[in-house]
């Protein structure tokens, strides 16, 4: 009896020990089923251990660039001399009235004025491309102050209101220079330099992109096809150089929006391709050789007087008026008439038209595609050289 007591105890702790370790084994399945496995990972070094910073990307490096253009950037100094009548009653109509207006009476007085900005050095013996409004074509006394702080005295070789360009010469050999580049190959949101004196601080370079191109109907110059850009352009930078990433001359800086007359972020500059062929001009025959039709006055179409005239669209130039002397009206082309092309190229509005012809080959025939009332025809006009100062085509 003892001994069936025993066995059975000893038959029941078993069962309890079997027990135990079954649940044991059954839980630890079941917790390694519930857990996700750990990853197997390698050691991390500091490095990338750091958090990974994002933003946008940075801007090219420019310093090598700077280097080589800034020493071509000059300034430019001018002093107009304007002689005015001493008479204290100079501006009395009363007096005027019984005394005339004799200039000589009580003499006369000289008022001086300056005038400051930038240039370009486009040429190792010393041309130097800056804006007309730098220069003017009265001023007396022009000065040329070199990067490094050398005056160079300055003969005015030509300028050009229309574009807002002028030409200046100064003595010198193997002076710096920037090489030109291709404006037309410029895109919007490109690197640029401006390089110029704004407020008469010397060699500043801002860094911005090109914000637009072609650029026209913004009341700066008769013929207007203008970069613009964000880069910082201040009183002062006019004449100054616009630099591409490969340090080309791309521009010369003319001028600047501003309700504030500070920057703005938006500055113009004139094309090199046009500066170029204007300084060669300028140089060449003192004066720009144009292309023009005769004295036609064109506008572009706006909305209103698209509906009014009974116009498809508003692209094209509209003929408004024109003289009956004129090349363009002999070969046929009339008041109303709509010009949609020039050589096969599309017209937008008036001023691409106007720059169309300026840039025309004198002596050559160009083809007008013209739309009148539902008819539309070629017209073939000859180009002839613009008149000095002339505005029309």
């Amino acid at each position: 009896m003892p001994r069936r007591f025993t066995m059975v105890a000893v038959l029941v702790g078993m069962g309890l020990l079997a027990g135990l370790v079954l649940t044991g084994r059954m839980r630890s399945a079941s917790d390694s089923l519930a857990r996700p496995a750990a990853p197997v990972t390698a050691p991390v070094s500091a490095e990338q251990s750091r958090p990974a910073v994002t933003g946008p990307a940075s801007a090219p490096d420019f310093t090598d660039i700077a280097a080589r253009t800034v020493p071509a950037v000059t300034n430019i100094s001018s002093l107009q001399v304007v002689r005015t009548p001493a008479s204290p009653f100079a501006n009395d109509p009363f007096f005027r009235y019984f005394f005339g207006d004799d200039p000589d009476m009580f003499g006369s007085r000289e008022r001086r004025g300056e005038s400051a900005g930038s240039g370009v050095i486009v040429s190792p013996d010393g041309y130097v491309l800056t804006n007309n409004h730098v220069v003017g074509a009265h001023m007396r006394e022009i000065t040329v102050v070199l990067a490094d702080r050398r005056e160079r005295g300055a003969k005015l070789v030509g300028v050009d209101p229309l574009t807002d360009l002028a030409v200046l010469k100064i003595d010198g050999r193997n002076l710096p220079t920037i090489p030109w580049g291709d404006s037309s190959s410029l895109r919007v949101a490109e690197w640029v330099l401006a390089i110029g004196n704004p407020y008469q601080l010397s060699q500043t370079v801002t860094l911005g992109i090109v914000s637009a191109l072609g650029r026209t109907n913004i009341n700066v110059a008769g013929y207007e096809d203008f970069i613009q850009t964000d880069a910082a352009i201040n009183p002062g930078n006019s004449g100054g150089a616009l630099i591409n990433r490969r340090g080309e001359l791309v521009g010369i800086n003319t001028a600047i929006y501003s309700q504030s007359g500070g920057y703005q972020g938006i500055g113009f500059a004139v094309p090199s391709n046009l500066a170029r062929r204007v300084m060669d001009d300028l140089i060449r025959y003192g004066e720009v050789r144009r292309g023009s039709i005769g004295a036609v006055r064109t506008v572009s179409i706006t909305n209103a007087l698209a509906q009014e005239l009974g116009l498809r669209s508003t692209s094209g130039a509209l003929v408004w008026e024109m003289s009956r002397s004129s090349d363009a009206y002999a070969s046929g082309l009339r008041p109303g008439d709509v010009v949609e092309t020039f050589n096969g190229q599309p017209v937008e509005d008036a001023s691409q038209l106007m720059r169309l012809v300026a840039d025309a080959p004198i002596g050559r025939t160009a083809t007008f595609g013209v739309r009148r009332g539902t008819q539309t025809f070629e017209l073939r006009v000859p180009v002839s050289k613009a008149a000095t100062r002339q505005r029309s085509i």
